[in-house]
Order: structure tokens, then sequence, then C-alpha cells
């Protein structure tokens, strides 16, 4: 027997008191034969991601996801969802059914885990708090092996020895001769538990701090890290097991290959590599990746999932991103070649892009850029047939604006004749998510529309023209307008009229001198633009009067002649 063996063993509890600890309901035995390994081809990953239901789902926990999901489907794999709710504290009622919708709505649906129906896949429970009686006999097993114990320290003590240890300018932890219970005789823990006090049970540490090991990380390859020396809780006080052993335990019994979560575990990975090895389990490989950060002045930090709106997925699905397009932004961010890829094969599922983990950021977390979400969302969208946009819309404005969903499908046919502006022989790149239509396309639809007033067309460019002139410009483009005209003819006559009233359609000229003349044609189609559209910007103006119809137009055009 070992030297770390025999102190393990030398500080076994008496079977009669590992009983009042935890009860002997459950063999390991009986929990491995529940869980055999899974016959998968060669080289096949299995991977999980594994929130806490504390609120909204975190678009870092997203980007988690997509990693995982993406080695599993790659390699023939499994992909699986497990809720880690051993923090009850901080569990938010409705969480759970909304880690399983966002991920869903994200396109990242898993192969085994919990739905709204029940669970899929035959390693569950894929709820943590539905698996106590499971780290409850391999916590047993530790206690058995004197690599466990029993801690009663209290609250108020445990601050005291973190004061001390700061004060001495020491590490803090549970460690050493600080481990105060970790020495304790049986006769201690009897007369504690005969007193009725709670208690935590710890791992006993075998690690020394002063040495190195070496762990593996996909993303990172070798590293030496400091062995871990701290006796950890690994069941709280409410009989739940923490985050240490719960995924231990977890990704053994379900066969997980490769774990990839946020780096702020690297400096736990030895702890876990040491309770795997107490377990008897094979370690898993680690990939620990730097968590996605946003630019907060001239410095970078972490995303806050209280103060920074685009933490929150439901902020792109409101916002009305495509989900491609934030898949597609989520995928650059893990491979710098992805947008390359992209280029090449505008239409292609991002699912055909061959994912590389090992081309993850490793130094710096990937930088949450909306204005570069905005350029992969304008591509998304402007790849889109005027009657695949309708359908996109339709759908995001039912969920998120019923007054917009309402007014575009009075004439579908009339929307989709507006969406088809300008997507002839070029793909539009106005719109960079669907909150954008309603300011985009809102003019063409009366509903939207008519709340249009005197004071907004004086906020406009027109202010610069006097009243009477705008009267007289509707008059004559009213009078001489024919819907059979050509852009060329419409045009001419458009110029005509300006000349008639004083405005150059020489440019030149009026840029010369531009007191010889009451304005350019510009100022005219300006007039006339924001008469139909309410804005000094809009697509084609002749495509704008030919799909508006010449009654909306007239309508329109008619409140110059008044103003």
């Amino acid at each position: 027997m070992t030297e770390q063996h025999s102190n393990a063993a030398s500080a076994v509890l008496s079977q009669a008191v590992i009983d009042r600890i935890l009860p002997a309901n459950l063999s390991i035995a009986a929990i491995e034969q529940r869980y055999p390994a899974r016959n998968l081809p060669a080289g096949a990953e299995v991977t999980r991601v594994a929130p806490s239901p504390t609120g909204f789902l975190h678009i870092g926990t997203m980007y988690v996801a997509l990693i995982s999901k993406r080695l599993a489907a790659q390699t023939g794999g499994v992909f699986c969802l497990r809720i880690e709710d051993t923090d009850r504290k901080r569990e938010v009622a409705g969480a759970r059914e909304l880690i399983m919708s966002s991920l869903h709505a994200f396109g990242q649906d898993y192969d085994e885990g919990p739905t709204l129906d029940g669970e899929k896949g035959a390693y569950g429970p894929y709820t943590q708090s539905e698996r106590q009686d499971i780290y409850e006999a391999y916590t047993r097993a530790l206690l058995e092996k004197g690599l466990a114990y029993p801690c009663f320290m209290t609250p108020e003590e445990q601050e005291e020895m973190v004061a001390k240890q700061q004060a001495q300018k020491l590490r803090p932890g549970y460690y050493g001769e600080w481990a105060a219970w970790r020495t304790k005789s049986e006769a201690d823990v009897v007369a504690a538990l005969d007193a009725g006090k709670p208690f935590v049970i710890r791992f006993r540490s075998q690690g020394d701090i002063s040495k190195k090991r070496v762990v593996r990380d996909v993303l990172r390859g070798q590293r030496e890290l400091p062995e871990n020396d701290n006796d950890i809780v690994i069941r709280k006080r409410d009989g739940l097991p923490t985050y240490h052993l719960a995924h231990v335990v977890d990704d053994h019994l379900m066969g997980t290959t490769t774990v990839i979560r946020a780096d702020e575990w690297l400096p736990s990975c030895t702890l876990h590599v040491q309770l795997c090895e107490a377990l008897g389990f094979e370690p898993f490989t680690y990939g620990h990746i730097a968590p996605i950060q946003k630019m907060d002045g001239s410095s970078r930090r972490k995303l806050s999932k209280r103060h920074d709106p685009e933490a929150n997925v439901e902020f792109y699905l409101s916002s009305g991103y495509p989900v491609e397009a934030v898949i597609d932004y989520l995928l650059n961010q893990a491979n710098a070649a992805f947008e390359e890829w992209r280029r090449a094969h505008p239409t292609t599922p991002n699912t055909e892009y061959v994912f590389d983990v090992t081309k993850l950021p490793k130094n710096a977390g990937a930088l949450l850029n909306l204005v570069k979400l905005d350029d992969f969302s304008k591509d998304t969208l402007g790849h889109l047939t005027p009657e695949e946009l309708y359908e996109v819309v339709q759908t995001w404005s039912t969920a998120y604006d019923a007054e917009l969903a309402a007014a575009i499908a009075k004439d579908v046919d009339y929307t989709t004749r507006v969406f088809a502006i300008e997507r002839e022989n070029a793909k539009r790149k106005d719109i960079a998510k669907l909150a954008d239509i309603r300011d985009t396309y809102g003019f063409f639809f009366d509903d939207l529309f008519g709340h249009l007033t005197d004071e907004r067309l004086d906020e406009t460019d027109i202010i610069k023209i006097a009243p009477e002139d705008r009267a007289a410009i509707a008059e004559g483009f009213l009078a001489t307008y024919n819907s059979a005209d050509t852009q060329d003819e419409w045009f001419a006559k458009v110029k005509a009229l300006g000349e008639h009233l004083g405005y150059t359609a020489n440019m030149k000229e009026y840029r010369k001198d531009p007191s010889q003349f009451r304005g350019s044609v510009a100022d005219v189609a300006m007039v006339l633009r924001v008469a139909l559209t309410g804005r000094n910007r809009s697509p084609n103006l002749y495509e704008v009067l030919h799909v508006m119809g010449e009654e909306r137009m007239r309508t329109r055009i008619q409140r110059l002649r008044t103003s």
C-alpha cells in the first residue's frame, strides 16, 4: 500500500459512523450497470452543455452549446443537455423551460436530456436534483476509502479562518493546518453527530500544492498546473452535491468524452482529475474557453448577465436577428476561418462548415461586436427571396410586433411586392434585423403610415421648400403622372416640372451659383419622396410609386397641396 493510500486508510471512519452520515441504499456496482458504456463509432465524441436554471440563457452558454454540439455531430457522437440545479437559492422559476426553448430556437437541439414532455435518452435523469441518491453513493464510497470526511465547521468559524489567512497574506482555503476537521478523531465526529450539528462532506485531497501535474486541454494542449491540496466541499449542508463532485460523477456515467466549459474552471482542473482518480474514473478531456467579452470604453470586460441586454439570447430573438446569422456570427468567433468559408458559400447551411475546436481563441475571449453581427445578418436577410422574407417577418412580427404583423397580412401579394423592391439584380443589405422592417418598409402600409403629420413633414429636408412650392410641385406632378411611363419618361417629367418652377436640372450650374435658382431637381424629388414615404431616404422612388399604386400615391401627394 502506498503512503498516500495508507494515510487515507488511517482516517477511515467505522461502518457504523458512515451509516449515520449517509445511508447505504445504493451500490456503486448497481449504478454502473444502469449506465453501460456507449456503443459509438471510434472517435465519436460525447459532449454536453450544462446550464444552471438561474434565469435567462446566456449567449456564452449558447456559444458553449454550439461548440459542443458541433464536436458531437461531426464525429457521429452524442450531444446532451444536463440541468445543473444544485444551487437551490439561485434557481428562478421557469428557467428550465426557458433553457430548453432557447436552445431549440437557435437550432441547438440535443440528442439527450430533459424536454418539456419528459426526458429523452437512456443515461438520465438529466437533472442533477433528481440524481441525489447517485451522488450519495459515490460520496459514501469516498468516505469508505478515507478520501472524504464530515466537516462541522460553522460559517462563522470559516469566516474567521479566512480572515486569519488574509491577515497573514496566505492563500484562502481549507488545507493543511487550516483543515480543522481533517484530523479529528472518530469520537469527535460522533460527538458532533450526537449534538445534531450540521455538516458538509469534504474531499480529502492527497495533493501537494508545491508539485505540478500535466493536464491535457483540447484548446491549450498540455498544461502544467499546481496540484490541488484543498479539501473542497463535495456535499453541502442541504444534502446536494457541489459542482465539483456532481459533474465528475455525471460525466463519467453519461460517457462524456470532452467537456467544453469556461476557462474560470481551468485552475480547478487538477482537482477534478483528482476526484476522477479517487473514484476510479478515466479523466475526461477538457476544453477551457475564454468567456465572451465586450468593449467598455477602451478596455475589454466579461459580458455581464446583469447589465448587458445582449447577454440574454432573447435579445437576439426580440430584435429579429435571424437565427442563422447569430450562429454564423458565433461560428466566426470560434473559428476565424468561417467568414472566408461563408463568402465562398453564401447560401450553404452553416452545419456544412467543418468546425475545428483547436482553432478556438485561446488567450482572449470572443469579443461581442454587434456591428459585425449586423453584417452577417444583412447577408442572411439579403439572400432571402421576397416570399421567404415575408414568411420570416410574419413569424417574427406575430411574436414581437402585432401591429406590423396585421399590416403586412392584409394583402400578402402587396407586401411581397414591397419586399421585392431592388431585389431583382442586387441583394439588399439595408436590413440588419427584423426590428428594422417597420422603419424600412412601414411607410408602404397605410395603417403604419397614417400618423404622418404636417409636423413630421416639417422635420424633414423639405422644410427649406416653401409651402407654396410644395403645393405647386404636387399639383404639377399629379397633372402629368402616367403609371405607364418608363422610369426615364417619368424622371423627364419631374425635371421638366422642376425647371418650370425654377428648379434646375443642371447640377453643375446649381453648385456654381445656387442663388440663380429656387433649388435643384433633387429638391423636387425630395418633396415627392417625403410626401410618399415620410422620409428623406428611401428605395428607388420610381419603384416605390409603382408598388404603392396610383390611388395611394395620389392620396399622399395631395396632402402637399393643402400643407
